[in-house]
């Protein structure tokens, strides 16, 4: 998390607007599934430059470690935008962020033509600079040439203390022995801290290194002045920048949502308006709302409230975010929606304060667009405020005793709560004399009540658990202690008031009983009244939850049957299907091996009628030939009726392959028996021993030698003319469709074939499972199924059938 999504985590605080924490709360829930197809994505490399924007804007010159800075936010930007852009229709909130990027890519290729990787301006930043750096370098290579020559010369080399080319003060000098001073004419530099060596630069290269140093002096301009221009670059396009930086610094924090939420095994909670919510007092309240959107801007008005629920308060296994959640107990809290005011008793560090910061924490989390530590299922009503008094807040500085501090918050929360607001009540009515704590306590929370306000209280007075059964509205509920060894189990128990364990722990320390049961005597029968009640209760409730407990699990054992009966139903079906299926292939091969029976027939035929031909064809008159071929088909067929009569299928076939065979050509309107087609049909056609025959509603071509005559036209010139056809037997492909997870080509390609097949197996409806999702696949299903020669009607399932994630298809049969 870069320090511009740090800055937003800090400043998080729980939206006023439902519709508004639904949106944070769809954000994270993306984020955490784009983090989990995509584990690398991120906002890497990005700073918030926003400073740095701010300086160029007002005329600065940026150092180019910082412009480096500004291109790779830009480029992190950009990349993080095309990926997420690519996913719009899987993540379209993250996607809308990210739509707010503006990568600047001219000032990006500026800043890359003219700044290295290392930070260095390139020569290639202007012609004037690569020119400067020639000569700088020409200039340089003859300065220390000539030094080199200096130092290396025989006449001078004695004089100086090393033979070496040094720098001071920037100029290129040579060290001098300080008793040769003169030997060598030039200009002193510096001196060695023992005055023995003085650094002198020779007069021979003084010119030469005024040159190259004047050359220096260049570079830096010409760089000053790169720099200047990209400088005002980045201050011009300062907005641009710094929407982009703020577009990163929302997905950064929803990143962190998505990444804290694994952390902790957090789910999405369940967001509700309640119905019984909202009055004039509600809507007339808003400065807390109004300054929140005026520091958002991408926000001009409150997004409108989503329609009221009947839902109930409800957090399953919740656990606090900040304890370890190896060592802490959940707490699961489920209220009905009549219900207003939870009443929490229990002894000391039994987890009755940890309890209400629970229920408040995950309260302000959900509305902030956490993920909340609770099991999946969680719904939670939205509150417009939440306020908390909770701990000791005495104050010796402002003469506060515990009592006066926590009635001083309870003031400002009373005068400030309403129907939309969350009260946390720690300890109500501690600190002073119990008597007159219990009644301002049971005074307070009846106003709250009357308020409607959601609240909910610790407390240890007996007289309030009272309250609480006998007022509508308020439920009591209790810390679980265990009596044996006297240690709270941290388990909320709701229905059940906390019972008064001090005579019986005060006995297992010790305390004799005599002394126990003179205390019993001080207790006023009003309070062993109530006590004896709760304990009642506390029987009857705990009577009821094992009724309860009997019934969940006969129900499950009535569920486990019921799945087993079904899971045999499914294999009987299916051992069904399988002899069906070995059935129709045994015929199949059966028909396939006559069939090729036939053929060698009739190709033995074929071949014993022409070698008659050719022996016979001087001797023998034509019409005796065709004769002869009348026969041999005669007996063809005959041959191909016996063998169909001792196939097991054929015993059930119609009636018609039943009818007796007739002799003699086949002639128009003639009754013929197609084997083919296993049905009887009329000759409409004849033309080169290819004889095309009506059946029913279609026609079909096929050899003359197939076909035997069942019937002339002649002897039904009197009687009306039917004609028949058998539809051949189509296995049922199922009356359901599993199209989820396809694209929509392929599902819509698999949806016409099977329609298909439906249609044949005489299936009188269909039910097509294609999910809610965006609703895309939903609605090119439903727009193939309108216009499907085949298809009647459609409807959506009901909510038994699957609701939106099913269509139901009527099949037209005619």
């Amino acid at each position: 998390m870069f320090s511009a999504s740090k800055e937003l985590a800090l400043a998080l605080r729980p939206s006023p607007y439902l519709a508004e924490a639904q949106g944070w709360q769809a954000e994270t829930s993306e984020a955490a599934h784009l983090l989990s197809a995509k584990v690398g994505m991120s906002v890497g490399g990005s700073r918030d430059v926003r400073p740095l924007t701010a300086r160029a804007q007002r005329g600065a010159i940026l150092l180019p470690v910082e412009l480096l800075e500004i291109r790779q936010t830009l480029i992190a930007a950009r990349d993080l935008q095309r990926a997420i852009t690519r996913l719009a229709e899987v993540y379209p909130r993250l996607a809308d962020i990210a739509q707010r990027i503006e990568p600047c890519p001219g000032l990006v290729n500026d800043i890359s033509q003219a700044i290295d990787d290392h930070g260095e301006v390139k020569s290639s930043a202007s012609p004037n600079l690569a020119r400067i750096r020639r000569e700088l370098e020409t200039a340089h290579s003859r300065l220390m040439e000539r030094l080199n020559r200096l130092v290396a010369s025989s006449q001078y080399s004695r004089y100086l203390q090393e033979p070496l080319v040094t720098q001071r003060g920037g100029r290129y000098v040579v060290p001098l022995k300080a008793e040769f001073k003169g030997k060598i004419q030039g200009i002193i530099h510096d001196q060695s801290a023992s005055g023995a060596t003085l650094f002198i630069e020779p007069l021979a290269t003084v010119e030469l290194n005024n040159k190259w140093r004047q050359l220096q002096l260049d570079e830096e301009e010409e760089i000053r002045k790169i720099l200047l221009a990209l400088s005002e670059q980045v201050g011009g396009q300062s907005r641009l920048i710094d929407h982009t930086v703020a577009a990163l610094a929302e997905l950064d924090l929803a990143f962190a949502k998505a990444k804290y939420a694994e952390a902790i095994d957090a789910v999405e909670p369940i967001l509700f308006n309640p119905e019984n919510r909202g009055g004039e007092e509600a809507r007339r309240r808003g400065g807390e709302a109004r300054r929140f959107l005026a520091s958002s801007p991408h926000e001009s008005s409150p997004p409108p409230s989503p329609p009221r629920s009947s839902a109930a308060f409800k957090l399953l296994a919740a656990r606090h975010p900040l304890l370890d959640p190896a060592k802490v107990a959940p707490i699961t809290v489920t209220l009905p929606p009549e219900t207003r005011m939870l009443i929490i008793t229990g002894p000391n560090t039994g987890g009755k304060t940890v309890s209400l910061k629970t229920v408040g924490l995950l309260a302000a989390m959900a509305q902030a667009g956490l993920r909340i530590p609770a099991a999946e299922g969680s719904t939670l009503p939205f509150f417009e405020r939440i306020f908390a008094d909770i701990g000791d807040e005495q104050s010796i500085e402002q003469s506060l005793s515990t009592f006066s501090s926590h009635m001083t918050n309870i003031v400002q929360i009373l005068s400030e709560c309403d129907a939309d607001s969350l009260v946390i009540l720690d300890e109500l009515g501690a600190g002073t004399d119990p008597i007159e704590g219990s009644a301002l306590a049971r005074s307070i929370l009846s106003y709250l009540l009357e308020r409607q306000v959601t609240t909910f209280v610790a407390t240890h007075y007996s007289e309030l658990k009272a309250f609480a059964h006998t007022t509508p509205g308020v439920a009591n509920a209790s810390m679980e202690f265990d009596v044996a060894t006297l240690s709270p189990t941290f388990r909320l128990l709701i229905g059940l008031p906390g019972a008064s364990n001090a005579f019986t722990i005060a006995q297992r320390l010790g305390i004799s009983e005599d002394i126990i049961n003179r205390a019993r005597g001080l207790v006023s029968e009003d309070a062993q009244q109530i006590e004896a009640m709760l304990a009642e209760i506390k029987a009857q409730t705990e009577a009821a939850r094992q009724v309860r407990r009997d019934a969940d699990a006969e129900r499950q054992r009535a569920e486990q049957e019921t799945e087993q009966v079904q899971r045999r139903l499914a294999e009987i079906d299916k051992e069904r299907r399988d002899i069906l299926n070995a059935a129709r292939e045994d015929a199949r091969r059966e028909i396939k091996a006559a069939r090729e029976e036939i053929r060698a027939l009739k190709e033995q035929a074929e071949a014993e009628i022409k070698a008659k031909a050719e022996a016979k064809a001087e001797a023998i008159p034509e019409v005796e030939a065709e004769e002869g071929l009348g026969q041999l088909e005669a007996k063809i067929r005959t041959k191909i009726e016996s063998d169909k009569k001792t196939k097991p299928k054929a015993k059930a076939d119609s009636k018609a392959e039943a009818q007796p065979a007739l002799t003699g050509p086949v002639g128009l309107g003639d009754k013929v028996f197609i084997p083919q087609f296993n049905t009887v049909g009329e000759v409409v056609g004849l033309q080169n021993k290819q004889v095309e025959v009506q059946l029913g509603a279609f026609r079909s071509t096929v050899p003359l030698a197939s076909v035997t005559l069942r019937e002339k036209a002649a002897a039904r010139e009197a009687e009306p003319t039917y004609s028949s056809v058998k539809v051949p037997t189509v296995e049922s492909p199922g009356m359901e469709l599993d199209l989820r997870g396809q694209v929509t080509e392929e599902a819509l390609l698999r949806l016409d074939q099977y329609l298909d097949q439906a249609f044949l197996a005489r299936l009188p409806w269909v039910r097509i499972i294609h999910g809610k999702g965006s609703g895309a696949l939903r609605q090119a299903v439903r727009q193939e199924l309108s216009s499907h020669p085949i298809v009647s009607s459609y409807r959506p399932g009901d909510e038994s059938e699957g609701g939106e994630g099913v269509t139901v298809a009527k099949l037209a049969h005619g």
